[in-house]
């Protein structure tokens, strides 16, 4: 841990993807400087990719909370928009700063913005240092026995277990003292409504706001309750959208209100306490999905263009088909499938869904579409609340089978029978469907091949209070297959 030196008397903190107090290294070192001030800059337009609709309202959730958790400790959270190559330097000459702490973040043009803005506060004289707050192994750590990145997740998770235990979590800084007047003529601070990350005309987020409690207590909450009893069981119940099986944790490690080894450490804590009714099965099984949110940015950091271009090049002649109709069916989840209705839907009311409901809704864009898997990418990435960048381009290549370790490209989900498992009895379908809802088990996930009575009784009229298929399964699957079969090697 940097400690500040007599002579760096002032430190600034900026804030990037790690809203929290707790197990903050970069804005614990600055909080070791007598005086210490905290920023945030909203980058939009700045270079790099927008933040999704979605992701918005969540960052003003968070800066919410964040600015009331600096304020307790004595700080003040300064706001600013605008591209941070020339704000960070800018605002530490103006403060008057010895010292301007980061976590580090990973993708490639956030990267070279970083270096540069290193580069000019040093060149300043002004100390510039970054920390490792948003991973358990850093992206440059692992590596094959030829010294290169990594390709596939199983071997890639064994390479960070066998590295080391994460590094126990940090606490809270003590204070944060931002000196009288010190504020004052900041060239344009703005307030936290002014950045206008709320969506209006109309506000379509009260959804979000039933579903989610986004900052860092929210965070904790969330952990505790996964705790206390989905994580019992977790490596049988994942899978099943109709039960609350998942922590739901990642919009909070998206945003960096909580952090990876905070969570580790917590459940090990628990674990060796004896605190916990989940098996060492289950906590394996929970840490391996956190392992390849650590995968997914290894990812990125090797291969920068993950959500653009196909990781496997081989791809790029793939015979994608333009179809907005169908990309519109979809998207408002009207493709007559239920369980792919019942994601699409889900998605939209809460900037979440499932995570077997999202490999069978991407997996119907992509082969029983045919439609271009970064167009599902560019869709999730606006209405997902933890639409994270390596994340969401590497899941969504992993399902086209164009990315590392992707599924092979036979692997076709078939909605129906995938409905019949994991939502057996249509809990999870008749929650985010309710037309439907009136039909027996047997016919819900195929309700064209309900008798008339039978829908008529349910109040259903296929093709107009719910949708006819907008595509056969058995023609798309064969379709796809012949597609994909017809990649070059």
């Amino acid at each position: 841990m940097l400690e500040a030196s007599p002579s760096r008397a002032r430190a600034l903190h900026w804030f990037r993807a790690d809203l929290r107090v707790l197990d903050n290294p970069a804005l614990l070192a600055a909080s070791t400087a007598p005086e210490c001030l905290t920023v945030f800059i909203d980058e939009t337009n700045a270079g790099f990719r927008p933040r999704g609709g979605a992701s918005r309202w969540w960052l003003h959730q968070s800066l919410a909370m964040l600015s009331e958790a600096i304020t307790r400790l004595g700080g003040t959270l300064i706001l600013l928009r605008g591209d941070s190559r020339s704000l960070v330097p800018d605002l530490a000459r103006h403060l008057g700063c010895d010292l301007v702490t980061w976590n580090r973040r990973y993708g490639l043009a956030e990267r070279e913005a970083d270096a540069a803005i290193k580069a000019d506060l040093r060149a300043q004289g002004i100390g510039a240092t970054s920390f490792n707050g948003a991973l358990l192994y850093e992206p440059m750590e692992i590596k094959t026995q030829a010294g290169g990145p990594m390709r596939v997740f199983t071997p890639f998770w064994k390479a960070c277990r066998a590295l080391r235990d994460p590094p126990a979590p940090l606490g809270a800084p003590q204070r944060l003292m931002t000196p009288a007047g010190a504020l004052d003529g900041i060239p344009g601070r703005l307030t936290l409504p002014a950045l206008g990350l709320l969506p209006n005309k109309p506000d379509w987020s009260s959804g979000l706001a039933a579903t989610w409690v986004p900052g860092e207590t929210g965070a904790a909450e969330r952990l505790d309750t996964f705790l206390e009893g989905p994580l019992a069981g977790y490596a049988d119940n994942r899978d099943r959208p109709d039960f609350r099986s998942t922590s739901m944790l990642s919009p909070h490690l998206a945003f960096g209100e909580i952090s990876p080894r905070m969570i580790w450490h917590q459940v090990e804590h628990c674990w060796a306490e004896g605190g916990l009714t989940a098996s060492r099965r289950d906590i394996d099984k929970f840490f391996a999905e956190i392992g390849w949110r650590e995968f997914a940015w290894h990812l990125m950091f090797h291969y920068p263009a993950l959500a653009r271009e196909n990781y496997q090049p081989r791809f790029d002649t793939f015979p994608w088909e333009r179809n907005e109709g169908a990309l519109l069916a979809w998207q408002q989840g009207r493709t007559g499938y239920p369980i792919v209705d019942a994601g699409m839907r889900e998605l939209w009311r809460t900037g979440f869904m499932h995570n077997r409901v999202r490999m069978i809704v991407a997996s119907f864009l992509i082969k029983h579409l045919l439609i271009d898997w970064r167009e599902g990418e560019a869709w999730f990435w606006d209405t997902l609340v933890d639409a994270d960048p390596a994340s969401n381009a590497a899941s969504w290549q992993w399902v086209a089978g164009s990315g590392a370790d992707a599924a092979p490209y036979f692997r076709i989900f078939n909605p129906i029978t995938q409905g019949e498992k994991f939502d057996p009895e249509g809990v999870y379908i008749r929650t985010h469907v309710p037309e439907i809802a009136g039909l027996p088990d047997a016919f819900l996930h195929k309700p064209w091949e309900a008798p008339g009575p039978m829908l008529q009784r349910a109040g259903i009229r296929l093709g107009e209070t719910y949708p006819e298929p907008i595509v056969r399964h058995e023609m798309a699957r064969e379709r796809a297959l012949a597609a994909f079969k017809g990649l070059s090697n």
